[in-house]
């Protein structure tokens, strides 16, 4: 990793051929400290958002010391670059094979789960050991995200009692863990959630829960995106745990992923053709554009020129078609940009920190 000033000397120092992603160190410190200060609890670092190493090792450099890990490979990034960092392995459905090798080569000992045959997998796994920390993934409504997870995983809650009863038997620790869909847009989101867990834990009071984990799904900020201020989404997580059966009973984790990262990259990618309002870039949807493609988001967009001087030129909205040859690599914006756009400018990307750099595939 190379350092410059800003994007702008990239590209006048070095004409890039490919896309190029640009960190911004400050943005990931600043936002660990933020969240390691306002949320009252284990703040745990969501990988799969973005694994690159500089990623990894600025949170660990700001102080965070827990991470959520979803796969083998990012379990192995962790232990390498955070040493003696807390790993919780929350992929709801592991492999038999991920989960001996976390626990026996790894030291992992807090899995998420969503039904007794995972539950029982992860006991069988790990030798029924008596040192488990088991955290049942609720199902829990997902409305208020731009991009909901409810229906691949969760327990339903009228079934989620039993369950937990179950792992009881089998763990050191239990807990409640939920997902309120990525880039939620309503801190109440959190509240409702927390909501259904409190219901859960009346109905079962002999059972112990240890763990309260609210998940991920924390906003960033985009084009068409403006959510409420953090501290109104802390203000709704507090809320819903003053309100659960004796409060000061449990430990409280979040996984924050894109509220982590999403502001620490950018993009800078080159123009290689235009027609009227469509713009040919050297990046799309099977690399760092996959949610400006698939999902439709709009993310801020800067013209750089690789000549001094720039343009004075009003915007006008573009469409993108990456570098493919696949008709589905099309980014359809609208993203606003000098009129006088051509081929041979640059464009940056902003808010590319989160699941940008994670989704690139080598594709065509």
């Amino acid at each position: 990793m190379e350092e410059y000033e800003g994007p702008d000397e990239v590209v006048r120092r070095r004409r890039p051929d490919i896309p190029v992603t640009c960190f911004r160190p400050a943005a990931v410190d600043q936002a660990a400290k933020w969240f390691l200060k306002n949320f009252p609890g284990k703040v745990l670092y969501a990988v799969k958002a973005n694994p690159a190493r500089y990623v990894v090792s600025g949170l660990y450099g700001a102080g965070i010391r827990n991470f959520d890990a979803a796969s083998i490979p990012e379990i192995q990034l962790v232990h390498e670059l955070a040493p003696g960092s807390h790993i919780a392995f929350m992929h709801p459905v592991k492999s038999r094979h991920a989960i001996e090798q976390s626990y026996f080569e790894y030291g992992v000992r807090d899995y998420s789960f969503d039904s007794v045959a995972e539950l029982e997998k992860i006991v069988a796994c790990t030798g029924k050991s008596k040192d488990l920390g088991l955290y049942l993934r609720l199902a829990v409504p997902n409305s208020s995200s731009e991009v909901p997870l409810a229906d691949k995983f969760g327990c339903q809650p009228d079934k989620a009692a039993e369950v937990l009863k179950l792992a009881r038997k089998a763990a050191k620790k239990i807990g409640v863990c939920f997902h309120v869909g990525s880039q939620t847009m309503d801190p109440q989101a959190y509240t409702t959630a927390l909501n259904l867990v409190g219901g859960i834990l009346r109905s079962i009071p002999r059972t112990k829960i240890d763990v309260i984990d609210v998940g991920g799904g924390f906003p960033s900020i985009y084009p068409d995106m403006a959510p409420p201020a953090m501290m109104d989404y802390m203000k709704a997580i507090e809320y819903g745990f003053d309100r659960l059966p004796h409060p000061d009973r449990y430990e409280f984790w979040c996984e924050p992923g894109r509220a982590l990262c999403a502001e620490s990259a950018s993009v800078v990618v080159k123009v290689e053709l235009r027609k009227d309002d469509v713009l040919y870039i050297n990046d799309g949807t099977y690399g760092s554009l996959f949610d400006a493609g698939h999902l439709g988001f709009r993310y801020p967009v800067r013209l750089i020129r690789p000549t001094p001087g720039g343009t004075t030129a009003p915007h006008k909205p573009f469409r993108f078609y990456g570098p493919t040859c696949d008709s589905i690599d099309y980014m359809p914006g609208p993203f606003f940009l000098p009129e006088d756009v051509r081929e041979g400018d640059y464009i940056e990307i902003g808010q590319l920190g989160a699941y940008g750099n994670a989704m690139r595939t080598d594709f065509n």
